[in-house]
C-alpha cells in the first residue's frame, strides 16, 4: 500500500517505519524541516532501541520517505494516519488543535477516497470531528478509522512488530477491512486484530493507560503500608502476583509513572469524563497518588539530612521516566532534581542516554558525569531514579570508596537492605519497612 504518517514523533516515525518495514511505500510527513533533514539521513531524533536501524535500512531500500509537503504526501497515500501530538491543556484536556488542522488540511489535499486514521491518543469523539473537519472542505468520498497505538517505550519496535492485539474502530466494513489487510503481516500465527466501533476504540485506549496507571498507584498506596506495619513490600509483590487473577506485570512500587502517556491520558480520562458529568473517582486517586509518592520520596531524603541540604553533594542514577528511552516528560526525577535544587543541594547526574534531554532541561544547574561511578566522587548521597540494567549490579565497595556519605535512597527497590547494610551503607527503598 501507498502511506502517509503525518507527525514524526514517537508514534508517527516507528509506525512508518515498521509499516515500511513490511513492503509499502511510506512517506513521513512534519512541518519540523531540521527533523526531517535529520531523518533523510538516518539520524533518529530520540532514542529507541533498534528504530534507526530500521530507518537507515528502508531509507536505503527507497520504502521508507520523509517530506514536509503534506500535499504531495496525501495525493501519493491511499491511507493517512494522523500520529501529531496531543498535548495536555491547563485543565488536563488533551488538546486536539493539531488534530483538527491536520485533518483541515486532509480535507484540501484529497484527490480521490481514503481511509483517514487516528493514529494519536485523541478523547471520545475527535475522530468524528476529523470527519466533520475534512467534510467542510471537500465532497471527494473518505473513510475515517481510530487506530490507536500500543507501543511502549523501550520495546516500541517489537510491540509494533508482534503485536498482542491491533485495535482498529471503524464505522465502515470497508474501511475496516483495508487496515485489517495493512496489519495483516504483522498477525500471521494468528489473528489479533479487533474491529469494534471508532468510540470505543478511542476509549479503550484511555482505558488501558487508566489501568495500568492505577495498578502501578494501588501498588503503591501498598508499599506505603508496608513501611508504616514493618513489612516488605517485594515480598507482598511476588505473593499476590501468584494469583493469575493478579498476575505479575505492572506491580513494582517506586516514586510513580511518568512519560508522555500515563500523567497525561489519566488527566484527560478524567476530564472527558467532568464533560459529561461523571466523576472517574478511582483514576483521579491514582493521579494524586502518583504525585503524593515522589513527594514522599524526597521527604525521606530530607528527613535523613534534617533538612540541612545546603551544599551536600547528590549523585542521581536516573533521568529518564523509566529504561530503555531519553523520555524526561513527567519523570519523577525532575521533581527530585528540582527539589534537592531548591533545598541547596549540588547535583551531579548520570543517565545512560537522557543526558542530551538533561542538559537541555537544567543546562548548567547540575553537573553531568560521563558514568554513573564518576557521578559517585564526593557525593553525600546516592539516589535512584530510574531501574536501568546499568544500575543494578554496580560495584557497592567501589562506590562507598568514592562517596563521602554512605547512604542510597533507591526510588526502585533495585538492592537487597540487608546487603548494603552488611557493607556499612545506609538504604532506603520504596515500600521496605526498618
Amino acid at each position: 500500500m501507498n502511506i502517509s504518517v503525518i507527525g514524526t514523533g514517537y508514534v508517527g516515525l516507528v509506525t512508518g517505519t515498521c509499516l515500511a518495514g513490511s513492503g509499502n511505500n511510506v512517506i513521513c510527513v512534519d512541518i519540523d524541516e531540521e527533523k526531517i533533514n535529520s531523518l533523510k539521513k538516518g539520524r533518529v531524533t530520540f532514542y529507541e532501541p533498534g528504530l534507526e536501524d530500521i530507518v537507515k535500512k528502508n531509507l536505503k531500500e527507497e520504502r521508507l520517505h520523509f517530506t514536509t509537503d503534506l500535499d504531495y504526501a496525501i495525493k501519493n497515500s491511499s491511507v493517512v494516519l494522523i500520529a501529531v501530538g496531543t498535548p495536555p491543556n491547563g485543565d488536563g484536556s488533551a488538546d486536539t488543535s493539531a488534530v483538527i488542522n491536520v485533518a483541515n488540511l486532509i480535507g484540501k489535499s484529497l484527490d480521490d477516497y481514503k481511509v483517514i486514521v487516528t493514529k494519536s491518543t485523541v478523547p471520545v469523539g475527535t475522530t468524528e470531528m476529523i470527519r466533520d473537519e475534512i467534510k467542510k472542505v471537500t465532497d471527494i468520498k473518505f473513510d475515517v478509522a481510530s487506530n490507536p497505538e500500543f507501543l511502549k517505550e523501550g520495546s516500541a519496535v517489537e510491540d509494533f512488530m508482534k503485536p498482542d492485539r491491533v485495535l482498529i474502530g471503524v464505522d465502515n466494513e470497508s474501511a475496516g477491512q483495508i487496515l485489517k489487510e495493512l496489519y495483516a503481516p504483522f498477525m500471521r500465527s494468528m489473528d489479533r486484530a479487533l474491529v469494534v466501533s471508532i468510540r470505543s476504540s478511542e476509549l479503550a485506549k484511555y482505558t488501558a493507560n487508566a489501568m495500568l496507571a492505577t495498578r502501578i498507584s494501588f501498588m503503591n498506596e501498598i508499599a506505603n503500608l508496608s513501611e508504616l506495619l514493618g513489612a516488605n513490600i517485594s515480598e507482598v509483590r511476588v505473593a499476590i502476583g501468584s494469583d493469575e487473577r493478579i498476575g505479575r506485570h505492572f506491580l513494582f512500587p517506586g516514586i510513580g509513572y511518568g512519560g508522555s502517556c500515563f500523567p497525561k491520558d489519566v488527566r484527560a480520562l478524567i476530564n472527558t469524563a467532568s464533560e459529561f458529568g461523571y466523576e472517574l473517582k478511582v483514576c483521579k486517586a491514582a493521579d494524586e497518588v502518583n504525585t503524593k509518592q515522589r513527594e514522599l520520596f524526597w521527604l525521606k531524603i530530607e528527613n535523613y539530612f534534617e533538612g540541612h541540604l545546603q551544599k551536600k553533594r547528590f549523585s542521581v542514577w536516573g533521568i529518564s521516566f523509566k529504561p530503555k528511552t531519553d523520555d524526561i516528560r513527567e519523570a519523577p526525577s525532575i521533581y527530585i532534581i528540582d527539589k534537592l535544587l531548591s533545598a541547596g543541594a549540588l547535583v551531579t547526574v548520570h543517565d545512560p542516554v537522557a543526558m542530551g534531554n538533561a542538559k537541555a532541561h537544567f543546562g548548567n544547574k547540575v553537573d553531568y558525569a560521563q558514568s554513573n561511578y564518576e557521578a559517585c566522587e564526593g557525593a553525600d548521597a546516592l539516589v535512584i531514579n530510574t531501574e536501568w540494567n546499568e544500575y543494578r549490579q554496580p560495584d557497592f565497595i567501589k562506590i562507598k570508596e568514592l562517596m563521602n556519605g554512605k547512604v542510597i535512597f533507591d526510588g526502585r527497590n533495585l538492592y537487597k537492605p540487608d546487603t548494603l547494610k552488611d557493607l556499612g551503607l545506609k538504604y532506603f527503598g520504596v515500600g521496605i519497612g526498618n
